[in-house]
């Protein structure tokens, strides 16, 4: 007969076998809304198993493909997948025409869905609840994504989305965003983030102006003396320097040296003029670059031109 010792570890062994089996405190009860939150791993148990990723696979014409496949790979979203994932989301995605004027997202409502835009283009709008106003933030065009925060951070929506032209866009749902790109996404995004705020020409941008600037990073390498932009070309790329350095040469002449963090390109999109200078790589040079269009709706010129004007 097992004694008393024996017999309470057994009860107490018992007892932690049934906590483990439980759901966590307050699953299933709806929880207060609060502002953007971080992302946490979901909770697995007997009480809540996780389930075999199935892809929805939704028919398409070839050319239907085609036309998503060039959507897609402009996309900043999506450039970092390999073929396999590449095929499971254009599988998955839906098409979704939208006439002028359509609100296809609603500032509050939870989302399960992103959309990437084929054609035309929508003002993302947020509602100041004291007054009923609405402001325009941002302006989305053809190759960018809107709706993707509320999948990334598990939030309400944080703004609504309106068609300001006749659109077509392509629909994305939850459960394979959050199989194929959430994870590929984050991890640019945390990596970017934290690079961003060290650059002193992007230190006035707020967390959700820099992760938007972070998904719109092109990742370049060149090589030692590659030349990175040439004097009196028309410029229509910004550029930081990720690793390693950089020289201007203006005629001939060294006018500015730049090591990580510094950035170059900027004056060429801000006045609309030809480059100042050839840049040339110094030692393999890894290159985070904007094109112009982004550069113009991310960034604030204004700002920027004040400082532009240090330099004339």
């Amino acid at each position: 007969m097992p004694d008393a010792d024996e017999v309470k570890d057994d009860e107490e062994s018992e007892e932690e076998d049934d906590v483990e089996d439980e759901p966590p405190e307050n699953f299933g009860v709806e929880q207060p809304r609060r502002g953007r939150q971080s992302v946490s791993a979901e909770a697995y148990g007997e009480w809540n198993k996780k389930q075999a990723f199935v892809p929805p696979v939704i028919e398409k014409t070839a050319e239907q493909k085609e036309r998503l496949k060039a959507v897609l790979s402009s996309s900043f979203m999506f450039s970092s997948l390999d073929d396999h994932e590449f095929n499971i989301i254009i599988g998955a995605m839906k098409e979704v025409n939208v006439a002028t004027g359509e609100r296809i997202i609603h500032q509050k409502d939870d989302g399960d869905t992103l959309f990437v835009i084929e054609s035309g283009e929508f003002e993302c709008l947020i509602k100041n609840y004291e007054d009923g106003t609405e402001k325009v933030v941002k302006v989305c065009g053809p190759n960018d994504v809107f709706g993707e925060l509320a999948l990334l951070y598990n939030a309400p929506r944080a703004a609504s989305v309106e068609s300001k032209t006749t659109s077509i866009v392509w629909q994305l749902d939850r459960q394979t965003f959050n199989y194929i790109v959430k994870e590929t996404a984050q991890n640019k995004r945390a990596r970017y983030d934290t690079f961003l705020q060290k650059v002193p020409l992007l230190s006035d941008m707020d967390s959700y102006e820099r992760s938007q600037l972070a998904d719109a990073l092109r990742v370049q390498t060149v090589a030692d003396g590659a030349t990175i932009v040439t004097q009196g070309e028309m410029g229509n790329t910004f550029y930081i320097i990720e690793e390693g350095a950089a020289v201007a040469m203006k005629d001939g002449v060294n006018v500015m040296n730049y090591t990580v963090g510094d950035y170059f390109g900027e004056l060429a999109l801000i006045k609309n003029q030809a480059r100042a200078a050839t840049v040339l790589a110094q030692g393999a040079t890894k290159l985070l670059s904007i094109d112009s269009l982004t550069f113009q709706r991310l960034l604030n010129v204004a700002y920027l031109e004040e400082r532009a004007a240090q330099y004339t």
